[in-house]
């Protein structure tokens, strides 16, 4: 007897032939894996051909340039380099792509920031992403590189002995705080930003200037203005000081304006403000006062014992320095060193 049986639909018949032609297809090609690239962080590296003892210069890199990385050895790494060269170099001078993002960061954080100093490496310099010498490092200054300083800041310094604790101290007394170094971060002329130790580069402040410090260590330095003397245009300086030392809670603690007496030809101070706990940034403009007319102003942002910040504005005028007291704000007897009040009294006792 014959027997019958109804045939597969088309589609059951199908499937396992696409099937196994999907597993063929998928055989067949290979994934292309994502390029990875790499900085170097050094100021110049050579290209060589092998890792062996005995290699050929095959190329150089230079700080801050990217490269394609193609294979990784114990200690070298395979790269391929923008100007179509191959070679070997040593791991240790390649920072990653997340490092490298990090002082994009920092550049495009502080592309604004007021500058409050022009300053000169002293050494070849490392530039750290954070104020921490164990932070990663990127770009490199050159000894006599000029950088702009923005901001400060510190941290502890390693290695420091902490000052011990006196014998009639408590025993559960709070222990002694570290040691702490100045930190800048700075922008260089190629526009990349990094952290480095303040002792590290030398303010570039006018000789005419810095022989006022008075052991004083000066910390940022603004032209005001400038006025004509003998032909020629003298700029006015506003500088800020602070102590001799590192660590301080304070960016400045004394203000200085110096204008140029006429008369005598060479710098005077004008107006010196002691005493203060001063923040960076400090902000220099200038603004119409109707009959006085349109003069050079400095603002301070300073800390008082609350640690709350609050911003005072002053304007020069000549060489009187005044402070701009805002709209309904009850104007502040001006301050007088106890060395003057006490010159004062004497004078108004003999009178």
């Amino acid at each position: 007897m014959q027997l019958f049986r109804k045939p597969f639909p088309r589609l059951f018949r199908t499937i396992p032939s696409l099937a196994l032609l999907a597993l063929l297809i998928g055989c067949g090609v290979k994934s292309e894996k994502p390029k990875q690239y790499e900085y170097v962080s050094a100021p110049q590296v050579m290209l060589r051909d092998n890792v062996a003892a005995v290699y050929n210069k095959v190329g150089i890199v230079k700080n801050g340039e990217r490269v394609e990385v193609l294979e990784k050895s114990r200690r070298f790494v395979h790269v391929h380099t923008e100007r179509n060269e191959t070679g070997w170099m040593e791991q240790r001078y390649l920072v990653s792509q997340e490092v490298y993002d990090g002082f994009q960061k920092l550049a495009a954080d502080t592309a604004h920031d007021v500058v409050q100093a022009h300053a000169t490496a002293r050494f070849d310099v490392n530039l750290h992403v954070t104020p921490d010498r164990e932070s990663e490092h990127f770009y490199q200054l050159k000894e006599g590189d000029k950088v702009e300083l923005l901001a400060r800041a510190t941290a502890p310094k390693p290695g420091a002995v902490a000052t011990a604790k006196p014998v009639s101290e408590k025993k559960n007394a709070a222990p002694p705080a570290p040691a702490l170094e100045d930190w800048w971060v700075v922008r260089d002329t190629h526009g990349h930003a990094g952290w480095l130790l303040s002792r590290m580069v030398d303010l570039d402040v006018p000789i005419d200037i810095a022989q006022y410090a008075e052991g004083q260590r000066i910390v940022a330095y603004f032209v005001l203005n400038q006025v004509p003397d003998e032909g020629k245009q003298v700029p006015q300086y506003l500088v800020a000081l602070t102590e001799p030392r590192d660590g301080l809670p304070f960016d400045y603690n004394q203000i200085r304006v110096f204008t140029w007496n006429l008369r005598r030809h060479r710098y005077e101070t004008a107006y010196r403000d002691r005493r203060l706990s001063g923040v960076f940034p400090i902000s220099i403009g200038k603004q119409n006062f109707e009959k006085e007319g349109v003069l050079p102003t400095f603002t301070l942002k300073l800390k008082d014992e609350s640690g709350q910040v609050t911003s005072s504005t002053y304007k020069l005028n000549g060489p009187i320095v005044k402070r701009v007291v805002a709209e309904g704000e009850q104007p502040k007897a001006p301050h007088v060193a106890p060395e003057k009040r006490q010159a004062r009294r004497a004078r108004l006792r003999k009178k």
